[in-house]
């Protein structure tokens, strides 16, 4: 094994997975990398990571992602500062622009130029961490201090002195301007549904992002990809299980012609297969468009199988731009999963 593996535990759907507690501090002592949080419109992001900060010692806590019309950047700024101290700088902060569905219809914020509005808020982040001098920004989404209201508005510093004024921040990023970005403005990209196979497409985003950022790549960016894994001895069991999840992206997430998780595999080449699922997902055929995708799909942005298998597959992630790995969900034989990864 040459590079680390976390857990994405992902979000909380009806409570949070039995045995929490237990199963956090087992995560750390099989010897995970980190742990981390999505956020969709449910349980946030911030929350059960200072949970998880309060039981552990060791593990990176990870936001992947925390949604960007959720927060204003400052209160983003301030949740993330505030646990990367009461953690001991453990903190990694990964922002992603979320989708129209979620953006507008549960947060109430436009989403049209996601790039756009993604740029500024990283931006007010950067300063309210870096506390070099009172916020002030200028821009076309931010303007602090506002320019209406009451006018009393003033520039504030942080009454809170960051830990680490470089608190490392990520960008959940699918398609290639979105990946350039991450290169350009951040301090790394967190990949979903990434394939080996996509490698030289992904490395040409990233070589582009960092041609705009002065200095080029810097030493510390990292590339973290989520990577559903299932240890099993029949592989067609274990597709099986990937399935559902992958159609639920493919089909339901988003709206028809606005679902970036769709966008991905049809970039790859998949195009027809896509828009079935998606087809089937809308009518309500959930299973359907699970069974109509193939298993060597599956195994192009999945580690499926025996541990043996696992092993062999990953030394095609091995070569890629990936920096680490966070397995997808929070798996019910996490032993097993730490032998395939971590032996």
């Amino acid at each position: 094994m040459t590079f680390p593996v976390g857990i994405n535990v992902g979000q909380f759907f009806s409570g949070p997975p039995p045995r929490w507690g237990e199963r956090v501090r087992r995560i750390e002592d099989l010897g995970f990398d980190g742990i981390w949080f999505a956020e969709a419109y449910g349980s946030d992001v911030f929350t059960p990571l200072a949970w998880c900060a309060a039981r552990t010692t060791r593990v990176r806590l990870g936001t992947a992602v925390a949604q960007i019309p959720a927060r204003t950047p400052a209160a983003t700024a301030m949740a993330a500062a505030t646990l990367d101290h009461l953690s001991g700088g453990r903190v990694v902060l990964g922002l992603g622009a979320s989708g129209p569905q979620v953006s507008e219809g549960w947060h109430g914020v436009a989403f049209p130029r996601p790039l756009a509005r993604t740029r500024e808020y990283v931006g007010v982040v950067q300063q309210v961490l870096a506390r070099e001098r009172p916020l002030t920004y200028d821009g076309e989404f931010q303007q602090l201090p506002s320019p209406g209201g009451t006018g009393l508005g003033k520039p504030l510093r942080s009454s809170l002195h960051p830990l680490r004024p470089s608190l490392p921040i990520q960008l959940g990023a699918e398609g290639p301007r979105n990946v350039a970005l991450a290169a350009e403005i951040a301090d790394g990209w967190h990949a979903m549904f990434f394939s080996p196979h996509d490698d030289e497409r992904y490395r040409q985003a990233l070589a582009a992002g960092f041609a705009r950022r002065p200095g080029g790549r810097p030493e510390n960016f990292e590339v973290v990809a989520t990577v559903p894994v299932v240890v099993d001895g029949d592989v067609e069991r274990a597709a099986d299980r990937v399935r559902p999840d992958l159609a639920r992206y493919l089909g339901g997430m988003g709206a028809r012609g606005a679902n970036f998780h769709h966008d991905v595999f049809a970039r790859r080449g998949h195009a027809e297969l896509a828009a079935r699922v998606q087809d089937l997902y809308l009518r309500g055929e959930k299973r359907a468009a699970a069974s109509a995708i193939p298993t060597a799909v599956v195994e192009d942005v999945a580690l499926i199988g025996p541990a043996r298998k696992i092993r062999e597959d990953l030394g095609r992630w091995e070569s890629t731009v990936i920096d680490s790995i966070a397995v997808q969900g929070l798996p019910d034989d996490l032993d097993a999963v730490a032998q395939a990864l971590l032996a």
